[in-house]
């Protein structure tokens, strides 16, 4: 097979950006031993890459999320709580579930006299050349 460009490849992955992305990702996967789906013909990883791509011997979607996997540092499981359940954080402390919290709180209430007499007897900050 003659070279494979990126204009081979541009109708399967729409972004050039995308594309190299995904392409410099399948090359370093084929680097690490990954099997590869095209005839090697003496090309590179890259160039393989790009012709399995323009094949479409892999899904662009399936590599996609696969770069996407590679890339995460930490993956959180997003698992429902059970209700009225204590919450633990991740120093291993439990937390007051968050129906139980709203009846601990207790603000201090101030009349709205009680905060124009405060703010009356306000002393204006003293003007510098500072600002």
């Amino acid at each position: 097979m003659a070279r494979v460009t990126v204009e081979d490849c541009i109708d399967k992955v729409d972004n050039r950006f995308e594309l190299v992305l995904l392409a410099g990702h399948r090359a370093r996967q084929i680097s690490q031993g990954a099997q590869i789906t095209v005839p090697r013909d003496n090309d590179k990883n890259p160039v393989i890459a790009l012709r399995e791509i323009a094949d479409e011997t892999l899904s662009p979607d399936d590599l996609k999320e696969d770069l996407i996997h590679s890339l995460q540092k930490h993956v959180e499981v997003d698992e429902p709580e059970a209700e009225g359940e204590a919450i633990t954080d991740q120093t291993g402390t439990t937390a007051v579930a968050a129906d139980d919290a709203e009846e601990n709180i207790a603000f201090d209430r101030m009349s709205e006299e009680d905060l124009l007499a405060g703010i009356e007897g306000l002393v204006p900050p003293e003007k510098s050349d500072d600002y």
